[in-house]
């Protein structure tokens, strides 16, 4: 069989997912049908937003399905009708048997990390948190467990203590679309390894992130701290609490920072002003040097802009 002659069903919701469809549309592989997400209100106006790969599907005449519930017989039926012999799921959502088994080639997935490290739905931000110096993508085929298929392939690549999610999220799209479309390849021409995943003694999970999860904690060490930051930068990103004298607290959204790790007896979370230019906080081993913030109803701003604007005098802590 011919890539053209190839039937794929194609399942992707964000930005992330819409790369891999690109490059196998531009390729010239034959994507008979899209699902993606139902469309939901956003913003202040609560306006209909299409995802993204709904717009990608939309601007190439490629036909598209958007289910509620993945068992709702009509989406079933409708999914049958189109004779895929392959599909390919990219930043979705949990399929039921009765959707990945369809295919007869089977239904792979894309996962941005190194499986079976960081399963879950949040992989990019919890290796930067933990630290990790590198990362990179897998193909596996789907079965019952959530991300535990018998894997395809894996691409590597480093994480530079610079990096943030949203620059190694762009930098695993972009080798992600490569590595689905080796992936295609692989299982046109028979090659397509399905290999089980290692058993390891000690696996990290990338669990979703929640409001709560992104709260820094300044006891924690200033190396912890500045994973933290960069790991949720620049969403859903990290906060604290700003503590004002005499006013309530304030949630300050923080993006990026700096450490310093330097001996000291100051409490957790002070703040320290210097020369109206530099906002450092004291953490458990130094200080973390805010670079850019952003107050409740305000715009994103460097922290200079923030000094000036701000009573520094009513600066207390952070907590």
């Amino acid at each position: 069989m011919t890539k053209d002659k190839l039937r794929i069903v194609y399942m992707g919701t964000p930005e992330f997912a819409v790369a891999s469809l690109d490059a196998l549309v531009s390729g010239g592989y034959n994507v008979v049908g899209v699902v993606t997400m139902p469309d939901k209100p956003a913003g202040r106006g609560y306006k209909i937003q299409f995802s993204a790969v709904k717009e990608y599907a939309l601007a190439h005449n490629l036909p598209l399905l958007q289910p509620e519930k993945l068992k709702d017989e009509l989406f079933l039926a409708e999914l049958k009708a189109l004779k895929a012999d392959l599909q390919i799921v990219v930043a979705f959502r949990m399929l039921p048997e009765v959707v990945w088994n369809m295919a007869p080639m089977g239904t792979f997935n894309l996962h941005g990390s190194l499986l079976p490290q960081y399963r879950g739905a949040a992989p990019i931000n919890w290796a930067i948190i933990n630290g990790e110096t590198e990362t990179g993508v897998t193909t596996f085929f789907l079965q019952h467990e959530i991300d535990t298929g018998d894997l395809i392939l894996q691409k590597k690549i480093a994480i530079h203590r610079t990096d943030n999610a949203e620059t190694i999220h762009d930098k695993l799209m972009v080798l992600g679309a490569q590595t689905v479309v080796e992936t295609v390849d692989r299982i046109l021409d028979g090659t397509a390894p399905k290999t089980p995943q290692p058993q390891i003694e000690i696996l990290k999970t990338a669990p979703k992130i929640f409001k709560e999860t992104c709260k820094i904690n300044w006891s924690n060490s200033c190396e912890s701290i500045y994973n933290f930051v960069r790991g949720l930068s620049p969403y859903p990103t990290a906060w604290s609490e700003l503590i004002n004298k005499n006013t309530p607290p304030t949630l300050i959204k923080i993006y990026e920072v700096t450490d310093e790790q330097i001996e000291h007896s100051l409490p957790h979370g002070t703040i320290i002003i210097k020369n109206n230019t530099e906002f450092k906080v004291a953490c458990k081993d130094g200080f973390i040097n805010i670079l850019s913030l952003q107050l409740a109803g305000k715009k994103r701003m460097n922290s200079e802009d923030f000094l000036r604007g701000y009573k520094t005098e009513l600066l207390k802590q952070l907590a």
